[in-house]
C-alpha cells in the first residue's frame, strides 16, 4: 500500500471532522470515494482506525495516533517542498566561503551582515587561506566562493568579479615624527625601515607595495617580515618600524599606531578585492554574487575613509584617563 499525500490528507481531514460528509466537502470530493479510500487505508495497515456510528465516526486509539503522525508527515512534506524551492532560488542552503586573512577585518564582516539580513536561511561556512590556495579550492569544489586580493597567478577556469577596491596607508608608531601628518608622499619614505608582508602569506599586498615603491625611486628597507596584518601592526606599535597596510584595518583603531594616507599615483597603492567562483555557479553562490554587486558600497565602506574618521576622533579634545597626549596639529610632509 502506498501512503500518498492525498490519502494521508483524506484521513487527517476525516479525523478532524469525524464525519464523512463534512470531510468530503472540505476535500472537494463526494462521500463514496472518500469512504472507499479510508477502507483501503485500514486494509493496508491491517488496523481499524475508525468506529462508524450513526452520526459520524470516532477515532480508535490507533486511529488517533495515526492521525497525529499523518499530520506530521504531511507537514514535513510541505516543508521539504518549500525548502527545496528556496534552495533552488538560492535563498537557503550552505555555502563554503573562502577568504584571505587581510579581508577579515572589514569586507568579510560586512558581507556576512548583508547575507544575514537579506538571506537569513543561507549558511556561510568561512575558511581562511591564501589567495592561491583558495583559487585551487574553488576550482576543485572544496570552496564554493572565495574573496581574494588580485592579482592571483592562476585563475584558469574561474569566474572573477570585482567586489571592492582598497587603498594602502602607512602605519606609524604613536611617537614617530610622521604620526601627526595629514598625508605623506611615498617618495619621502626611502630612508624608513619597514615590516614587510611575507611573500608566501600576503603576496598581493607585497607586490602592490614593492611596485609602487620602485616607481617612487626606492626599495623598502625590510627590518622584519610578518605573515599577517596583526603581526605587522605589532612591530609598528612596538616602535620598531613602519608598515604598509590596507586602509580598512584602521577601523581597528590601534591605540599605539597612527594611520597616515600616502600621496601617490591613484593606481599604485590600490588593491582589488575580487570574488572567485566556478562557471555556472549554483543558485546560492549566484545569490551571494548579486548581493555583493548590489551592496558594494556597504561592503566596500561608503562615506569618509576610515583613516580620516579615526583621526577625527583621535584629534578631538576628549582624552581617556591615562592616554597619551595626541600630537597637536597635522601637516603634509613634503
Amino acid at each position: 500500500m502506498e501512503l500518498t499525500p492525498r490519502l494521508l490528507e483524506q484521513f487527517v481531514v476525516l479525523a478532524e471532522e469525524q464525519h464523512f460528509g463534512r470531510a468530503a466537502h472540505r476535500l472537494s470530493m463526494s462521500q463514496p470515494p472518500l469512504s472507499q479510500a479510508i477502507q483501503r487505508l485500514e486494509r493496508g495497515l491491517g488496523v481499524l482506525l475508525l468506529e462508524r456510528t450513526g452520526r459520524g465516526v470516532q477515532l480508535t486509539a490507533a486511529g488517533a495516533a495515526f492521525a497525529a503522525d499523518a499530520e506530521q508527515m504531511l507537514e514535513a512534506q510541505r516543508a521539504a517542498v518549500a525548502r527545496v524551492r528556496r534552495i533552488s532560488r538560492g535563498v537557503e542552503g550552505t555555502v563554503q566561503l573562502g577568504c584571505v586573512s587581510s579581508l577579515g577585518y572589514w569586507h568579510l564582516p560586512r558581507l556576512l551582515a548583508v547575507a544575514a539580513r537579506e538571506v537569513p536561511d543561507l549558511r556561510l561556512h568561512v575558511r581562511q587561506r591564501s589567495s592561491a590556495e583558495l583559487a585551487g579550492q574553488v576550482r576543485n569544489g572544496a570552496v564554493d566562493l572565495a574573496l581574494v586580493r588580485l592579482p592571483v597567478t592562476d585563475l584558469e577556469g574561474l569566474e572573477v568579479r570585482e567586489v571592492a577596491e582598497e587603498r594602502t596607508v602607512l602605519a606609524v608608531p604613536f611617537g614617530h615624527p610622521l604620526a601627526g601628518a595629514a598625508s605623506v608622499p611615498l617618495s619621502r619614505l626611502g630612508d624608513e625601515e619597514f615590516v614587510t608582508a611575507a611573500p608566501q602569506a600576503m603576496p598581493q599586498i607585497r607586490e602592490v607595495i614593492q611596485s609602487a615603491c620602485r616607481k617612487a625611486g626606492f626599495v623598502p628597507r625590510s627590518r622584519a617580515q610578518a605573515e599577517d596584518l596583526t603581526s605587522m601592526l605589532g612591530y609598528t606599535a612596538a616602535g620598531v618600524c613602519l608598515s604598509f597596510v590596507p586602509e580598512r584595518i584602521a577601523a581597528l583603531g590601534h591605540p599605539m599606531v597612527r594611520f597616515v594616507p600616502i600621496e601617490s599615483d591613484a593606481d599604485r597603492l590600490v588593491t582589488t578585492v575580487a570574488a572567485l567562483s566556478r562557471p555556472a555557479a549554483d543558485s546560492a553562490v549566484s545569490t551571494l554574487l548579486e548581493l555583493m554587486r548590489r551592496h558594494r558600497p556597504e561592503i566596500e565602506g561608503g562615506g569618509a575613509a576610515p583613516v580620516q574618521e579615526l583621526q577625527q576622533v583621535e584629534d578631538g579634545s576628549g582624552q581617556e584617563a591615562g592616554s597619551r597626549p595626541e600630537p597637536r596639529g597635522t601637516r603634509t610632509v613634503r
